[in-house]
């Protein structure tokens, strides 16, 4: 199932793994590799992606040690869901 954001998505928490960034929403859990993140966190260390803040509001994903910001909702657009249990 493609997932259509069309408005702003939040979520609940964000689970960096070694295989790609897990991010729970409301009903389910989406799993994203990094290479479908971004070019920069396709290219950073385990270290760098494991720093990665939940925006207060749920709204969007920083890596302090990269400078990288993204939307939730940008992350989401175009991805496969892939539900983890």
């Amino acid at each position: 199932m493609q997932i259509r954001a069309t408005e702003p998505m939040t979520a609940k928490r964000i689970k960096p793994v070694r295989e790609g960034l897990v991010i729970v929403l409301p009903d389910r859990e989406v799993q994203i590799p990094w290479q479908d993140c971004s070019p920069r966190l396709a290219a950073a260390t385990q270290e760098q992606r494991l720093t990665a803040e939940l925006s207060p509001g749920g709204y969007g994903i920083h890596w302090p040690l990269l400078d990288e910001d993204l939307s939730i909702s940008g992350l989401l657009a175009g991805h496969h869901e892939r539900t983890r249990g």
